[in-house]
Order: C-alpha cells, then structure tokens, then sequence
C-alpha cells in the first residue's frame, strides 16, 4: 500500500479559515488518527483527501499519484481516488442484502459476478459477517452494520481507509469490542488508515500515530506516548486525558536543582520545583505548568518528610470528592487555583498534601 502525504493544506468557507497549513504523512500501512475536538478541521482534511472537498491550496498525494494540486489546479474526483471511505451513519443501502451493498462498488469497477463473490465473502470473512449475508441492514445491530460498512470499505481494495467516526454510534460497551477486533483487522489487512475521531481512548488504543488539531491547526504529530508524555503545547497537554494547568512565573531563585526551575504559583505564596526538559526558563517569565491528575500523589500530614528535596510538597484543601468506582476524583484548591487529583483511597478531612516529582510536571512558556 502506498504512503499518503498531505502538504500544506489549506481551506476556508465563506472567507472564515478553517485548514491552515496542515502538513503529515501517513506512512505504508500505518494506522494514522486526526484527533481533535468539535469543529477543530479534523473532518474538513478527511473529506478534502476524499475527494469530497477541495482546499484552496496546498497538495493531497498517494504514492506517486498526484489527488489535488493548488499550482496547477490539479483535481481528481472522488471516483478517481481508489480510496475506502467509512461514514459515522454506515450509509448501507436499506433495501439491498449485504452481499449486495458490497457488491455496488465492484459493479462500478465493472468487476466480473464470479470475482465479485469471492471479493464480498473475503471482505465479510474478514469481519466475521458471512453468515448474514443475506440479511438486510435493519435486520442487524448497529455493531453489525458497522462491520458490514467496512467491509464494503475494504472490498475493492482501496489504496488508503478513510474512516470518519465510524464507532461513535455505538454504545460504551460495543465501542470496546470494536476498538479491539478493528485494529486487529487493519493489521491483517494492512492497509493505510486514517481514522478520525474526537475519543481519546480511541486514538490513543488504535493509533500507530496521532495528529491533533486544534482550530485549524495541526498541534502536534506523534506516538500515543508521545502526545500523552510530552504534549508539544499546553493545548495539547489539556485536551488529551486530565491534566491542570497551572499559571505561574519563574521564581528569581531558580536553584531547586540541576535541569529545574521553581515555579511561584499565582498568588498562592507556594511555589512548584519543575524539570525544564532544556526549555529555557528565564526568571521573571510567566509559564504554565502542567500537571496531570494521576501523577498527584494525595497524602496526610503525617505521611510528609520535608528532608525529601525530590518531591514538591503542596498543601491544598479538598473542596469535593466524587467516588467513580475505579477511584475517587479530588476537587482541590490552592488559594485561587482550583486542581483536579485521583486516588484510590478516601481521604478525610479539609486539608491535604499533594506530593508532586518535579519530572512529572509539564513546562510550558506564556499563559494558556
């Protein structure tokens, strides 16, 4: 399968900018996943590499071939493409049988009736919906029609899987067993996918990479672990899983250590020791840390050694406690910063401790 690069995109309806240079590549097989929230472009880019758009410059590209070229104005329609496209509603055909919604797309390429059934009962083995088929689409769950929608998507062998929230239809449950028999049908399959969805859990369990996009702009490309462990923007860091984001201003008195910086947080009168990860830090800056919620380790007064200089130690107040059955979540404030913590224990009481490794925090310069 070959590589799709997507070069400096750009895209605006009705004067207003939607796509601002968007730039990847999606390599060779690789399971590639636009991640972002509502309204961000992520569905805009998908649709302008199906076809279905086009950008007002920039160059859409699979292997050597050529989709969309802003100069010159080069512009294969969406039938040209040889790509499989997967909507959130399926778009099955109601009054045609499985078999026969697969078969449009190899009538289309005029493939022949006996290829034809050994291209539909491949693609239905592939996602274990042979047995049915014969049924219609109102006849299967909502599970069900989704295997059936990619397998018409995987049927003619496309060069590129475009998938555009095919789970979100689905119930919590159905959504976990789909994330796992999905991506293990990409990898037998192996073909090139880009998949959009605005599920972190979903990006970060199929993902061989992530593109997250916020307001047009693609924020940053990387591994699941890299966009949760190093996010490039405090953008980033708040949107994918929990994670606070602390106002402050580099303390004149920088010597908490070698590669770490003292962060005065707002106008609390304590102050954080972070790990610069060689960002420059000059003192009198104003930065924002980040702080995830499961890397806050909530303690007593008893339990605190103030001769540990590698931990920061917070006092806070618990303002709520909501009990979600795997843990316990921490509404907690520190003077006018509010914070957001996990554990698995009850904690009693008014005050607390938050007990915080200078590595675990995350740097990031200006105000967010």
């Amino acid at each position: 399968m070959p590589e799709l690069a997507v070069e400096n995109i750009k895209k605006s309806f009705n004067g207003t900018t939607v796509l601002e240079g968007i730039d990847f590549t999606v390599a060779d097989g690789e399971f590639f996943t636009l991640l972002g929230p509502s309204g961000c472009g992520k569905s805009t880019t998908l649709s302008c590499v199906a076809g279905l758009d086009h950008p007002d410059s920039g160059t859409i590209r699979v292997g050597d071939r050529v989709f969309f070229d802003g100069n010159p104005r080069t512009t294969v329609p969406p039938e040209g493409r040889n790509l499989g496209l997967v909507f959130q509603s399926y778009a099955l055909w109601p009054h045609m049988t499985i078999a026969d919604n697969l078969a449009m797309p190899l009538k289309l390429r005029r493939t022949s009736k006996p290829e034809q059934q050994r291209l539909i009962d491949d693609a239905l083995g592939k996602v274990d919906m042979l047995h049915l088929r014969d049924r219609y689409p109102h006849q299967l769950s909502g599970g069900q029609q989704q295997r059936v929608a990619l397998a018409r998507g995987i049927v003619y062998s496309p060069g590129v899987l475009l998938l555009d929230e095919p789970l979100s239809n689905l119930d919590a449950r159905m959504r976990d067993q789909a994330r796992l028999w999905l991506k293990d049908l990409q990898r037998e399959v192996g073909i090139t996918t880009v998949y959009v969805t605005h599920d972190q859990v979903e990006a970060m369990s199929l993902s061989d990479r992530i593109a997250v996009f916020m307001h047009g702009r693609l924020q940053q490309v990387g591994t699941p672990s890299e966009i949760y462990e190093t996010p490039a923007t405090p953008e980033v860091a708040g949107f994918i899983g929990r994670c606070n984001l602390l106002e402050g201003v580099i303390d004149d008195d920088t010597a908490a250590g070698h590669g770490t910086v003292r962060v005065q947080l707002g106008s609390t009168g304590q102050n954080l020791a972070v790990t610069t990860h060689n960002k420059a830090a000059a003192p009198g800056t104003a930065v924002t840390v980040g702080l995830r919620s499961e890397r806050i380790t909530l303690t007593s007064h008893a339990d605190v050694r103030p001769e540990d200089t590698t931990v920061n130690v917070l006092k806070a107040t618990i303002e709520q406690c909501s009990y979600t059955g795997a843990r316990f979540e921490y509404q907690l404030a520190i003077g006018d910063l509010r914070i957001h913590a996990e554990s698995a224990e009850r904690h009693t009481g008014h005050e607390i401790n938050l007990l915080i490794r200078p590595q675990d925090c995350l740097l990031y310069p200006g105000v967010a």
